[in-house]
């Protein structure tokens, strides 16, 4: 099943994608707090709008933890001349900063350019907490393409990644949610980054150093995550900053992050 969340007569919704067209399943704060009974409920396809006609909002709960791993994948790590960290390198993100499929990424006006970073995002479906103990694929909503665009001046000027990783609408998330009911287990796909077309970034999320089910049990022993959450996985190696020389994002460069199975997220920057 396909998922987006858009505008319907101005309320976040939740909708299904098929065949082109969005049909509402339900408000997408109340979709999250009762994932189960919609899902389960009877999908109507007599009202539905053309995808390319509605609005799209970030499908995640209006108040969602936004949690994000750095440093996930061995050949980033080591492209970054970092050691391979024992513990998962979590950093957090603020939900205003997210934005969707296609939408338009500022660079800021302190920023030479920006940075990119392919992610398989994770979407929760089920409160987790500590009592729960490891994680099971079950715990998982739905898979997305996320692009983690980072602020490198700002990420580097002190030891806090924080600024850096949440300048103004540099969370593209799309360009659906795929439920995990597609996916045997826990997934590994293929991932890929493109700049103009140029590919910058390749990996499959199996070469992660935690994987998916590590990290939502190491985040779950401090921090109870609700339906709607969301944990952004890490990135291989091909980052910006790294490239000799350096390759920054600018106004008119378009990005196009794509994992198997779920889809492209393509996003152009002014």
């Amino acid at each position: 099943m396909k998922l987006i969340a858009y505008l319907d007569g101005g309320v976040p919704t939740i909708g299904l994608v098929e065949s082109g067209r969005v049909f509402p399943i339900a408000p997408r704060d109340a979709f999250f707090d009762d994932v189960d009974r919609w899902l389960a409920g009877p999908q109507t396809r007599e009202v539905g709008s053309p995808l390319d006609d509605v609005i799209q909002v970030p499908a995640v709960r209006s108040d969602c933890n936004v949690v994000c791993v750095g440093l996930n994948y061995r050949d980033h790590a080591h492209e970054s001349g970092l050691d391979l960290p024992p513990s998962p390198s979590i950093f957090g993100r603020w939900v205003s900063t997210l934005s969707v499929d296609g939408a338009p990424v500022p660079v800021p006006a302190c920023e030479a350019g920006l940075d990119w970073e392919v992610e398989l995002a994770v979407i929760i479906g089920t409160q987790i907490d500590r009592s729960s103990g490891r994680a099971e694929p079950s715990d998982v909503l739905a898979y997305s393409v996320f692009n983690d665009i980072s602020a490198r001046g700002r990420q580097f000027d002190t030891s806090q990644w924080t600024l850096g990783k949440n300048a103004d609408l540099s969370g593209p998330l799309g360009p659906v949610l795929v439920t995990a009911d597609e996916f045997t287990g826990w997934p590994q796909l293929n991932l890929e980054l493109r700049v103009n077309g140029q590919v910058r970034q390749t990996g499959n999320t199996g070469e992660m150093i935690h994987s998916i089910p590590d990290l939502i049990a190491y985040v779950t022993q401090t921090l109870t995550l609700r339906p709607g959450d969301m944990i952004a996985t890490g990135t291989p190696s091909g980052v910006g900053f790294k490239c000799d020389p350096p390759i920054l994002l600018h106004a008119g460069d378009v990005v196009e992050a794509e994992i198997d199975s779920i889809g492209i997220l393509r996003t152009p920057i002014v």
